[in-house]
């Protein structure tokens, strides 16, 4: 008889908490934004007879459910406490792991003859880096999957790198198609590393590959005209202070600091030390490797964003700022806007690394008092963000272009602006990426077309057949873009 109580009670229960789901997810209203994944969410498809009859209405309307719950941000947060709690005991190192296990390594590459050898002398200590890179013919620069290191205030998470020693030619390639095309400008070229390649305990550098030799091929194959940018030690030199977040995939302002001095330096224009910048802070902040990874230690780590901004020199900004559709693409763009060059943000707020500029879906034009007529072009990812600011310095107008969103002719907008200086500024996931390579090629004598509905539709159907590693290439892009005038996003 007790036996049976207890049994009915659990069904109650059940069928309390059955009732409870369904009341939750099919009255209350669904989450359009997810702040943790920092992405929009599936909207309900619009209805056609030609979609019903083919499949394609109700496998749109299942995705819609299940991708717009309510409370999502909520109940994946829970999910992650729980995974957390029941876990299996970290190592010694304190290491979680959120990727599949690496290929078996292969013989180490033979170093080429043909390398430049324009590091520091401090080169040397790095040739066993080299020695460890191997050779897998298909492998990706995809995102091979998140670190995590560390614990309490001092987790790090990681993005593992599968880029080949031999890779990333078409950077290079694109950067002296430029000089070619403007024999005239300085073209000058900078693969930006990520975190792993400084911060990855020694126990799993199995689970990723070193971005030295990547960017030492970039160099190699840059033609004599055109001025590498090597910052890998620069950085390597500073590792030791807060160059990189450790909350967020991308560096931080001071990590830029020292890249735009290695840059100014080759440039041979002026540069001020940061005695001449008042220092800004954002406690609190949470950065887009807590949705990457899906690990509370991540949101249970927050740091300070720490920023600079000029004190002594003059500067105004100019933003033509682009309309973007749900597929990423550019719909139209605003006449110029005079606007802040520095955003600020509250204490906590996930959307301080976009307070340069405010975010990469714009055109952005800066005029300084500078007057030396040196003109620059940063050609960047949402990494190059961090480098404009400490160039007011350094020259009369900086124009700081996205290779997402860019509309206009490159040949006329170079020469309309009397354009001295180019600067290539990607992070090695989108060096590497042929894509980009391919968006700055067709720059050059660009005529822009506002992208139909037919095409929309279609590139929508294209993406969901794409395979793990270009979503998650391509789902970094899109987070990295959301205006913060209207979102709170941090990529």
């Amino acid at each position: 008889m007790k036996h049976q109580k207890s049994s009915i009670i659990y069904l109650i229960i059940i069928a309390i908490v059955f009732v409870a789901f369904v009341v939750v997810f099919d009255t209350f209203p669904r989450t359009k934004i997810s702040q943790l994944e920092k992405r929009e969410l599936a909207t309900f498809p619009a209805f056609s007879w030609e979609s019903l009859a083919d499949g394609s209405f109700t496998n749109k309307v299942s995705s819609w459910f299940s991708d717009s719950e309510p409370f999502r941000d909520e109940l994946m947060t829970l999910s992650m406490q729980i995974k957390d709690l029941i876990g299996i005991a970290p190592t010694e190192e304190n290491i979680k792991f959120h990727a599949p296990e690496p290929p078996a390594k292969a013989e180490p590459q033979k170093k080429k003859d043909t390398e430049k050898k324009e590091e520091p002398d401090d080169s040397a200590d790095d040739n066993s880096e080299e020695d460890e890179n191997t050779m897998e013919e298909n492998a990706k620069i995809a995102h091979a999957g998140i670190i995590v290191v560390g614990k309490d205030e001092n987790v790090r998470a990681l993005m593992a790198y599968g880029g080949e020693a031999t890779g990333c030619t078409g950077y290079a390639e694109v950067a002296n198609f430029y000089k070619q095309t403007f024999p005239n400008v300085n073209v000058y070229c900078m693969v930006i590393p990520t975190s792993i390649a400084f911060y990855c305990p020694e126990k799993v550098k199995n689970h990723t590959k070193p971005q030295l030799p990547t960017i030492r091929n970039v160099i190699a194959h840059l033609a004599p005209d055109v001025k590498p940018v090597n910052i890998y030690f620069t950085l390597k030199k500073h590792k030791d202070e807060d160059i990189y977040l450790r909350t967020d995939h991308h560096w931080t302002p001071l990590g830029g600091f020292y890249a735009a001095q290695t840059f100014a330096k080759i440039a041979g224009v002026p540069f001020k030390d940061l005695k001449s910048y008042e220092r800004h802070v954002v406690h609190g902040y949470v950065g887009s490797m807590y949705g990457y990874s899906k690990d509370i230690s991540v949101k249970n780590a927050p740091e300070d964003f720490v920023y600079y901004t000029p004190k002594d020199v003059e500067y105004n900004t100019t933003y033509v700022v682009y309309n973007i559709n749900k597929n990423y693409q550019v719909t139209g763009e605003s006449r110029p806007v005079q606007g802040p060059f520095f955003y600020k943000y509250k204490d906590g707020n996930g959307g301080a690394y976009c307070t340069m500029m405010g975010g990469d879906t714009k055109l952005t034009q800066v005029r300084t008092s500078t007057k030396n007529g040196r003109r620059l072009i940063i050609l960047k990812d949402s990494f190059g963000n961090m480098l404009p600011g400490y160039l007011f310095y350094s020259f009369e107008e900086i124009h700081v272009i996205d290779n997402r969103y860019f509309t206009k002719d490159m040949v006329a907008y170079v020469n309309d602006n009397k354009i001295t200086d180019i600067l290539f500024a990607n992070n090695i996931f989108s060096a590497y990426s042929n894509s980009t390579c391919n968006k700055y090629r067709r720059f050059i004598n660009q005529q822009w077309n506002k992208p139909s509905e037919k095409s929309e539709e279609h590139k929508t159907e294209q993406k969901v057949e794409k395979t793990e590693t270009t979503e998650k290439t391509e789902v970094e892009e899109k987070q990295e873009e959301t205006p913060v005038e209207t979102t709170n996003d941090s990529i």
